[in-house]
């Protein structure tokens, strides 16, 4: 098998919370289960507003008796403030440690050649072809990461992301702005349906279980190569905006009700330049959920 890729996500910060209640605040605030979490294991997860919006998302990493919490490194000081305003008296320990760490991704071969043993790392939880992240404290050596910060890198996990339909927050959905369905983190192991309360839990809930999800971050394919933050259009009307790009591929936040009502009348989408097309199964997996809802009587939002 041939090596692994590795890019250096420099977007990326790290957030430390330690202390004998780190756990117990955690479980009660973020959106996947962390009870239990071994040395060395990751979740993903996100930080909800009371409304059930995404704040923050993140990996969340057990790291002795706490934890270390990979996050967009523009939002790390936000978080560690957001959560020091639940902490009240619990021994706790929160802080922006963005400067000690450099985060990697690795994906696609054997990382044998890579210093992992000096790393911390994990597999990314999302989806198992996107291999694995790594949590680098101090400086690595230059020779095992000699062509991770290259544009070329970046450029091939994005493609890579596209592929899989993985979104990423501020890229393809806006914290503040976009529910955990609609950022699938349904689909891709982002949030517990079993485990108890944490903020904006009954949304979620309610959404799962009651609510057609008519809005998601999906992938999308072009007749020409697209551009990130285009609309994607229904005639004059926008449905979405695109996201993450590769070429002619893209991960957009779509309308997947106007865009399965513009499929049925035969009604063109399109961004920029390029006609725009969206996946049959998409399409069809959207249909059978808004019919299944519909034959219950459950409300749609």
């Amino acid at each position: 098998m041939s090596a692994a890729k590795i890019a250096r996500l420099a977007d990326r910060g790290v957030v430390s919370v330690t202390g004998q209640d780190s756990e117990k605040l955690l479980q009660g605030l973020v959106t996947n289960d962390v009870e239990g979490l071994r040395d060395g294991e990751a979740r993903h997860a996100a930080l909800l507003s009371p409304q059930g919006k995404i704040l923050f998302d993140f990996f969340i990493l057990r790291r002795g008796d706490g934890y270390l919490l990979d996050v967009l490194r523009a939002s790390a000081g936000d978080l560690a403030k957001r959560l020091s305003m639940y902490k009240l008296r619990a021994d706790v320990i929160i802080s922006d440690v963005s400067d000690s760490f450099k985060i990697y991704a690795a994906w696609g071969g054997e990382t044998a050649g890579f210093p992992v043993d000096r790393a911390m790392h994990f597999p990314d939880p999302r989806h198992s072809s996107l291999g694995v992240r790594l949590i680098v404290e101090g400086a690595p050596s230059r020779d095992s990461f000699a062509d991770a910060d290259s544009e070329i890198a970046l450029r091939q996990y994005d493609a890579l992301r596209v592929l899989l339909g993985v979104p990423e927050g501020g890229r393809d959905y806006k914290f503040g702005d976009a529910y955990p369905h609609e950022a699938d983190f349904d689909l891709f192991n982002g949030v517990s349906f079993s485990k108890g309360c944490y903020v904006g839990q009954e949304i979620v809930a309610r959404m799962q279980n009651k609510t057609v999800v008519r809005k998601r971050a999906v992938k999308i394919s072009g007749s020409a190569p697209l551009s990130s933050n285009d609309d994607v259009l229904v005639g004059d009307v926008s449905i979405g905006r695109i996201g993450t790009v590769d070429g002619t591929a893209a991960i957009a936040m779509l309308r997947l009700d106007r865009a399965l009502e513009a499929k049925q009348k035969s009604q063109p989408l399109a961004a920029g330049d390029a006609a725009v097309s969206v996946d049959d199964i998409v399409l069809e997996s959207y249909a059978a959920s808004a019919a299944a809802r519909s034959s219950t009587s459950l409300p749609s939002p």
